[in-house]
């Protein structure tokens, strides 16, 4: 089974490698072209647009814009589509649709029913839920459920021992808050 795994992951990069150098010479004149990746390995290729597999290890910051399956420590980007499981941090900077799984999950825009679980949830603008110790957003609608959640506005349901919606009708509430 290890043997077909590494074969496996051998068969990915190679592949990955072929594709890459096909892409460059067809799209030499975009910016950004749509890199058909099967596997990224760290900061390794450094093109901004990756469809596929990127193992953050130990961390990566290179590619701006994933669709797929980030598995890492730490994975940074701009835009993400997909699953997101990083041990320590997920930091998307503009537009988060998908999971964030890790301990400090951070996302600008979470949309298009984004789930975030993790010790530190926290975003600008949530559509979709939170799960975690902390849990801190701008505008959300959806659902926060932690220790403590907090919500400058909210068109959703909060549960946790302290719950927090500045611009609601009951601004702080113990075990349940509902913003409409």
């Amino acid at each position: 089974m290890k043997k077909l795994f590494v074969a496996a992951i051998a068969g990915a990069l190679a592949f990955s490698v072929l594709a890459q150098e096909a892409a460059e010479t067809e799209v030499k004149e975009t910016e950004t072209a749509l890199w058909p990746a099967v596997i990224a390995l760290c900061e390794w290729p450094s093109t901004p647009d990756l469809v596929g597999l990127r193992l953050s290890i130990p961390f990566s910051t290179r590619q701006e814009v994933i669709t797929g399956i980030d598995l890492g420590l730490w994975g940074r980007c701009k835009d993400f589509e997909g699953i997101g499981l990083s041990v320590l941090r997920n930091d998307v900077k503009d537009t988060l649709g998908g999971l964030q799984i890790g301990l400090y999950n951070t996302a600008n825009r979470a949309d298009l029913g984004a789930v975030q679980i993790g010790l530190w949830n926290e975003t600008q603008s949530v559509r979709g839920i939170q799960v975690g110790l902390v849990n801190l957003t701008g505008d959300a609608q959806g659902f926060q459920v932690g220790l403590i959640n907090r919500a400058e506005t909210l068109y959703g349901l909060q549960a946790g021992l302290i719950n927090v919606i500045r611009d609601g009708e009951w601004p702080v509430m113990f075990g349940v808050n509902i913003g409409w």
